[in-house]
């Protein structure tokens, strides 16, 4: 069966061998979102080795990965260079010359190499005073005869190597393979030219060459288009049949003249989409639910439109429930709402996990409005959906930042309501308008494409090693003045790029823990120096988040959990390391983190792999030309497709939707691709709404659980 392979129907993952129940290995898949054997068979390679293409050392170099076959030639020998920092060291050749390969903190690798074996080793080489260099390669022994070619690499997490999982994906994939049935019709399958799914999924794993590979990519990109394409209409409909209170129109003047500020004209187009949805449209039987999306570059007053919502609510004499993902930004929230709204006499209420149990106390009782005076607008984090959180009367819901939540979540919140309540969601990435009307197809879309008055530009450079001791000094000089200073690495620790530790070209990563440890003891021993990603607990990530917006940390180094939501009006400087390891549209939302005070703001790029002429530099100084928004979005779709602006693997396996795993890596044909499979889409739902005529594709969507009421 076809739901054989699903997460939502699979058989656990510890039913493989080598894989015990409540094990250490079980706990490092579940860290990667990992809990059944169909969980594997979909965690898709995030690159590939061409292992095939064998060189000489001899050979000129150009700048790319190769693989070498080489005898070991000298005993590996291992040094200590500073404190957390070992080499290992040794020398391989082949006919042609030989090479000297060294390994950054993998000492335990020493007695791998001895003397005279042979190995394939795959990475970059690089010509230094006359000799060969291979950096912390890729290797395997060398067997000879039809070793494979295209090796897939994995996302893997601490602890676990590229071939333990490797391992456990072939056994997945051999075990579920016979079982599958092909959701998609086969006329519609056979009219796309598209691959079996059988075929597909073996393909991606295993890819006999690139033919095969790309075949593979091609439907299963596909397979997630069409299937997001079909939630999408399905909901919408759905959506239709529902219906809620109709709001009556109220004198915006008051909430208008409370601002200090002339609103732009997109963002009072925006409000008027909402006061229309509240209101009906004058629709004779009845108020649809509203469930717009508000999307808006940084810094464009998204805020006071989602204000304004709540205004029309609590003069209707409802409550608006505003969930934000972190404790920082809910915070932040509360601050701004209380002071322009109070004044209107609405009760502002913050709800998050970190209050005291007097203040939630409190709340909780503002939020019923029993013991207390009630909400009319409550601002809080995942506590707003705890067991036990009960509300009055809620008439509208907001989450903002609404890629970092899961689709349960926000249907979680919507429950609160009943089935009547109006939602909005807004969003800080900025998404070309071609691509909004597609990904966002059971939302109204309303677009904030102006900025306010008065807002800074900030200088951007784009910058490589060469530049180090220049940008330390002016961090210093920044930090000197009384600012702070953001620095974003690609990732948090060396569990995080598998086996080989580099990145594009074969340029070292910079990391979050280790680089912040060296500024703080190395570089900078006399400035507090923090750090924060993603894997961290939440209160500890909240506590950090709060010493920078507080002024005690004055370099925080990140990873890109601070892309949104953080408001430090101190923080002058954003330095992004390893930048060509981001997309344009990220990029611009990290560079949106400064820039937000009075003083001139800076952000500078730092890649290695950005040489002249590279496409990683054309990505890098388009960042440095423009600083629009949506018109980045638009150059960061011509470039990456349209997989950045999909949901990604992360989200997506906390809310229980399918991960667009694939679209990332997808070439210029994406924004075809999608387009054809939402049109797909439409004329199979045109003939047949509720897929009763495709039992598979039915049972696919059902138990993918986009959200509440998809399909039943």
């Amino acid at each position: 069966m076809a739901g054989k392979i699903d997460r939502w129907e699979g058989e656990p993952v510890s039913s493989l061998s080598g894989v015990g129940a409540g094990g250490v290995r079980e706990r490092q898949l579940h860290k990667l979102g990992i809990y059944t054997v169909g969980d594997l068979v979909y965690h898709f390679p995030r690159s590939y080795q061409d292992r095939g293409d064998v060189r000489a050392v001899s050979e000129e170099t150009d700048g790319e990965a190769h693989s070498y076959v080489l005898t070991v030639v000298t005993a590996p020998t291992v040094t200590t260079v500073r404190r957390g920092m070992t080499l290992l060291k040794f020398r391989a050749a082949d006919e042609g010359g030989t090479a000297e390969i060294t390994f950054f903190n993998q000492h335990y690798l020493k007695n791998t190499f001895p003397v005279g074996s042979r190995f394939r080793f795959y990475g970059r080489a690089v010509r230094e005073r006359g000799g060969v260099k291979l950096s912390s390669p890729s290797f395997e022994p060398y067997t000879g005869g039809d070793m494979a070619g295209l090796l897939p690499v994995y996302p893997t997490t601490a602890g676990m190597t590229q071939k333990m999982i490797s391992s456990l994906i072939k056994k997945a994939v051999e075990k579920v393979l016979p079982e599958v049935t092909d959701h998609l019709p086969d006329e519609l399958r056979e009219r796309r030219g598209l691959a079996t799914l059988r075929y597909a999924l073996s393909g991606i794993h295993f890819p006999e060459d690139e033919e095969m590979l790309d075949r593979a990519r091609r439907r299963l990109i596909y397979d997630e288009f069409f299937l997001f394409a079909v939630r999408m209409r399905m909901a919408k409909e759905q959506r239709s049949e529902r219906r809620a209170e109709r709001f009556r129109r109220v004198d915006m003047k008051p909430y208008t003249d409370s601002l200090g500020y002339e609103l732009t004209g997109a963002q009072k187009r925006a409000i008027g989409n909402i006061i229309d949805d509240l209101c009906g449209h004058g629709l004779p039987e009845g108020n649809i639910p509203m469930c717009r999306i508000v999307v808006g570059d940084v810094g464009c007053g998204k805020t006071a439109v989602a204000a304004a919502a709540a205004y029309v609510a609590a003069k209707n004499g409802k409550q608006t429930v505003l969930m934000a993902p972190t404790d920082i930004l809910a915070r932040q929230h509360y601050a701004e709402l209380s002071r322009s709204l109070s004044p209107l006499g609405m009760n502002v209420t913050l709800l998050v996990g970190s209050l005291g149990a007097k203040e939630k106390r409190l709340s909780l009782a503002e939020c019923r409005g029993v013991g207390a005076p009630r909400a009319d607008l409550v601002i809080g984090t995942h506590a707003l959906i705890e067991e036990g959180v009960a509300f009055d009367d809620i008439g509208l819901v907001i989450t903002d930042e609404q890629h970092r939540f899961g689709a349960m979540q926000r249907a979680a919140l919507s429950e609160k309501g009943g089935e009547g309540v109006h939602t909005l969601v807004m969003s800080a990435t900025p998404i070309p308008r071609t691509l909004s009307l597609l990904m966002f197809g059971d939302l109204d879309v309303s677009i904030i494409d102006e900025m306010p008055k008065g807002r800074q530009i900030v200088d951007t450079f784009v910058v490589n090693e060469s530049y180090r001791q220049r940008l330390w000094a002016f961090m210093r000089k920044q930090v000197n003045e009384g600012h702070q200073v953001y620095v974003v690495c690609p990732a948090v620790g060396d569990e995080d790029d598998g086996e080989d530790g580099e990145g594009e070209g074969g340029t070292e990563l910079k990391r979050a823990v280790e680089y912040a440890r060296q500024l703080s003891e190395e570089v900078f021993p006399d400035i507090a120096v923090g750090f924060v990603h993603g894997k961290m607990k939440g209160a500890d990530k909240d506590a950090a988040m709060r010493g920078f917006a507080e002024g005690k940390i004055k370099i925080l180094v990140s990873t890109t959990v601070i892309e949104v939501g953080v408001n430090v009006p101190n923080a002058t400087l954003m330095i992004v390391e390893n930048a060509e390891r981001f997309g344009l549209s990220q990029l611009h939302q990290l560079r949106g983190r400064v820039g937000r005070g009075q003083a001139k703001s800076y952000c500078v790029l730092v890649s290695d792999a950005a040489g002249e002429g590279t496409p990683a530099r054309e990505r890098l100084l388009t960042m440095k030309r423009e600083h629009d928004g949506f018109r980045i979005a638009d150059r960061d779709l011509a470039l990456r497709g349209p997989g950045d602006f999909l949901p990604q693997n992360g989200v997506i396996r906390q809310s229980g939707s399918l991960g667009f795993t694939l679209a990332r890596a997808d070439d210029e044909e994406g924004m075809e691709r999608l387009k054809t499979a939402f049109a797909d889409a439409s004329d199979l739902l045109a003939s047949d709404p509720t897929l009763a005529g495709h039992a598979a594709l039915r049972r696919k969507i059902r138990d993918a659980d986009f959200g509440e009421n998809t399909i039943s």
